[in-house]
């Protein structure tokens, strides 16, 4: 199939791709005891225990800003890769039944499961609203550029998808490496410290984990001049973040032919 005529289906199945999204955001809080409170009280304990171990054990700065605003902050991006990345990774395989049946382009598939992790976001953001006007915090101008960076999360979060729920597919041994490679990047990302305490004989590799850009520039957005940005390292994470993309587009329509008789 062209890739012009595929590009044309995406659109032309767009109900569908709203309907698998609807589907999830339901069948996720189905059944649950508290239902969406998850969204709130997952955030909520992960920054309380980052702010205990980095702001209160180990004392590690905060630039000026109370810490638990700081690492609220790049949990914004950070849980939003971290859920797309684990739902789009095994998204292709939980819906196993509906590629075998019904032809449509796969990349709805995982594309949808990124959707709903915006429900998530947003409650995110919310909250994060809350903390800064209980810190008596505001944004500065910076925040007009706060679109900018989530655009480049949300390019982040389907490029690795797109990536993993094709390899998923194939080697189902995948499933058990994203779990592993979620908790890993937590450590290793800015989202219990700031990215200054990081030495610069350190900064090259450092900066090849694309969600440091992500998150070092969410920070600079919501929380001004006492997060300043590496122009150099914020260059590098797009590029890798459009590298990732493209490249897991590419891999993930080459795949595409072979998942109905591999799922």
């Amino acid at each position: 199939m062209g890739a012009a005529h595929y590009w044309r289906d995406l659109w032309r199945y767009r109900e569908l791709f709203l309907f698998l999204a609807w589907r999830d955001i339901l069948v996720r809080y189905k059944q649950t005891a508290i239902g969406i409170a998850w969204s709130v009280i997952r955030p909520l304990l992960t920054m309380l225990v980052f702010t205990v171990v980095f702001g209160k054990l180990a004392k590690l700065p905060s630039n000026g800003i109370p810490y638990p605003v700081m690492v609220y902050t790049a949990l914004l991006p950070w849980q939003f890769f971290a859920n797309a990345l684990s739902e789009g990774s095994n998204s292709l395989v939980d819906n196993a039944n509906l590629l075998t049946k019904v032809y449509f382009p796969r990349m709805i598939v995982p594309a949808s499961s990124i959707l709903v992790n915006l429900v998530d976001f947003a409650i995110s953001c919310v909250i994060l609203a809350g903390i800064m006007i209980w810190y008596g915090f505001t944004p500065d101008g910076h925040a007009i550029l706060f679109p900018l960076f989530f655009l480049l999360a949300l390019l982040a979060s389907f490029g690795v998808s797109l990536w993993f729920c094709a390899l998923n597919v194939r080697y189902r041994d995948f499933r058990y490496v994203v779990p592993f490679l979620v908790q890993f990047g937590l450590f290793v990302s800015p989202v219990g410290f700031s990215s200054a305490i990081v030495p610069e004989q350190w900064r090259v590799l450092y900066y090849l984990n694309p969600m440091v850009g992500v998150i070092d520039g969410f920070r600079w957005a919501l929380l001004g001049p006492a997060f300043k940005i590496n122009g150099a390292g914020l260059f590098v994470s797009a590029l890798l973040v459009f590298a990732v993309l493209i490249g897991g587009i590419v891999f993930f329509r080459r795949m595409e032919r072979s998942f109905a008789d591999l799922v």
